[in-house]
């Protein structure tokens, strides 16, 4: 992956195509190279949906590979949620089949000045940018099947729905899976609206007479690689509780805890739990001849995804994952599986961030435009974003907008982000990270619910201030890191408790570059990755006002531990003093 695929939207004459070396960004991958890129050539101040803004794609350092978990790809722009940087990232096959066509990153820049819609299909031999607008307002799976009709089923795509080209601020990037589903998303921060200001529908990538990336020492990554997968398969969440019940394995365990948020953040437990949990899902995905273990590329190994049937076994939707399980569960009082998978469904083909969505719905529940509980009334709220009606472009702006327009005083937002699924209250950990990471509100920059309640990598009390900044700070650090390889998060789990698999991560990446990385070096490229972030931040105009959680977490107590997050701004403003 030695080059860059730079594409001028906004070029005289048209959309233009150029290639070149990857220059002074060698060695990033990754979410470190979409934020090297978006801090260094994207003004701070510049509107997110002007010619000024880039979309920055790019794959892991480890992407295609024969590494097994390394298919992970990052999406990062200037955000139009937080109006600050954004980096968000998805499994599926583009990771893998970029970067064995050899491009670092795709950078989209400029702007059409024409109202036109762009599909690019990119091979080994050239990229081609054509407008068709027979494709303007077709959801993901509308558009992925036109393309597969068009250029065969060896393809992995990359597209937009409804909500990206109505330049949405909770659209998200659609990634499609081993199947060629556009199911795996870049949800978080409005990626997609990026996009489509770009003015560009669907990438087509084929890989077609490229091989696999090799090694620059092909025997010790071969070893590595199996130590690898040993480990990832030995530890008891990635090779037992992904892979049996996927990750909404977790919906009965945070709710145990007292940090599963229920009604808008209002309570700690949701009494319907048990009939949204993993389990349960696990079972009818089963028993209706679905799948309750399934990868979202090929090499994964731990395989916490599936496939979910409707009630006839028909296909609907791909495994519903914990986060938005709760997001339209527990949060808007919802206890039926089959309507919380079909709106999964309706927002991977609108091309909505399932988070944000299931945290705005609960947000207008709150202000009484409909009832905890109405599942078919929030449904309905989905189609309206899709029809891009008056209130169906409210929806689709996010929490924080929403609770403008309705009235709502508590909005569980962090720049402009919803919180995910994990009461900031019950889990003071995640409560740091939700604070203080550069993305706004994000479980994944340093999940922190892993040591608080899974006791993962030790054990932090998570009803307690006490050792919740270090956890963060050191979580944020490793997994800045880890989504510049391109690694699946999960891995993180056998990672921290299993020095020796941390090892083979590393064997790995020394084995294909012919590098000497230590654990050490693995610090030093999160923080430097932290660092251009924060960066592009505070010249975005953002202080350390911006690193709080919402007042209400501070002065409403949470049912059944009726804690506050207590967690003060003095040791936020620490969380960065490395």
């Amino acid at each position: 992956m030695d080059k860059i695929l730079r594409i001028d939207m906004g070029a005289e004459g048209g959309p233009k195509a150029t290639v070149v070396p990857i220059g002074e960004y060698s060695g990033l991958g990754g979410r470190a190279l979409t934020s090297a890129i978006v801090a260094k050539e994207i003004p701070p101040m510049c509107h997110p949906l002007s010619a000024e803004n880039k979309l920055v794609i790019s794959p892991g350092l480890l992407s295609g590979t024969a590494s097994a978990m390394s298919g992970r790809i990052s999406v990062g722009s200037k955000s139009p949620l937080t109006g600050g940087i954004k980096e968000s990232n998805a499994g599926g096959q583009p990771s893998q089949v970029l970067a064995r066509l050899g491009y670092a990153a795709i950078v989209l820049e400029g702007k059409p000045n024409s109202d036109d819609i762009y599909k690019i299909f990119i091979n080994k031999d050239d990229v081609t940018i054509v407008s068709d607008n027979s494709l303007k307002m077709l959801g993901n799976y509308g558009a992925v099947e036109r393309m597969k009709a068009e250029y065969g089923h060896k393809i992995a795509c990359i597209s937009i729905g409804q909500a990206g080209e109505m330049r949405l601020p909770a659209a998200s990037v659609a990634f499609t899976d081993t199947e060629l589903r556009p199911t795996r998303h870049a949800g978080r921060g409005g990626t997609g609206a990026v996009m489509g200001s770009k003015g560009v529908k669907i990438i087509v990538l084929d890989d077609t007479g490229m091989t696999i990336r090799q090694p620059k020492d092909p025997e010790r990554f071969k070893e590595a690689d199996k130590r690898w997968i040993t480990g990832l398969q030995s530890h008891g969440v990635t090779g037992q509780a992904l892979p049996t019940y996927g990750t909404n394995v977790l919906t009965n365990i945070i709710n145990e805890a007292g940090g599963y948020p229920t009604y808008n953040f209002k309570e700690g437990r949701f009494a319907g739990a048990a009939k949204i949990s993993g389990e349960v899902e696990a079972d009818l995905e089963t028993k209706r001849g679905g799948l309750a273990t399934h990868g979202c590329h090929r090499g994964c190994v731990i395989r916490c995804s599936g496939i979910y049937n409707d009630k006839d076994g028909h296909y609907l939707t791909k495994q519903p994952e914990y986060e938005t399980v709760w997001a339209h569960g527990g949060e808007c009082g919802i206890d039926d599986m089959d309507t919380i998978a079909m709106f999964d469904f309706l927002e991977d083909d609108i091309g909505l961030d399932t988070i944000e969505t299931g945290v705005t719905i609960g947000v207008a529940m709150e202000a009484g435009l409909l009832k905890f509980g109405d599942g078919e009334g929030a449904i309905n709220l989905v189609k309206e974003v899709g029809k891009g009606t008056p209130l169906g472009r409210i929806i689709g702006s996010g929490a924080a907008v929403t609770g403008k327009v309705l009235g709502v005083e508590r909005v569980p937002v962090v720049k402009g982000q919803a919180l995910p699924a994990y009461d900031p209250r019950a889990v003071q950990g995640i409560g740091v990270t939700y604070a203080t990471s550069p993305m706004g509100a994000d479980h994944t920059a340093g999940y922190a619910v892993a040591t608080n309640i899974l006791g993962v990598g030790g054990t932090v009390d998570p009803l307690k201030p006490a050792g919740q900044v270090q956890l963060s700070r050191d979580l944020q650090i490793a997994t800045a890191f880890i989504d510049s390889v391109g690694m699946c998060i999960f891995t993180a789990f056998a990672i921290l408790d299993q020095p020796e698999t941390f090892q083979a991560l590393l064997d790995l990446i020394n084995a294909c570059y012919g590098t000497e990385m230590t654990a050490a070096d693995t610090v030093e490229y999160g923080k430097k990755v932290l660092k251009m972030e924060r960066d592009f931040n505070a010249r975005a105009g953002f202080t350390k006002e911006q690193d709080r959680l919402p007042s209400f977490f501070r002065s409403q107590p949470v049912a059944p531990h009726n804690v506050t997050f207590e967690v003060n701004d003095e040791e936020l403003d620490q969380v960065f003093n490395w």
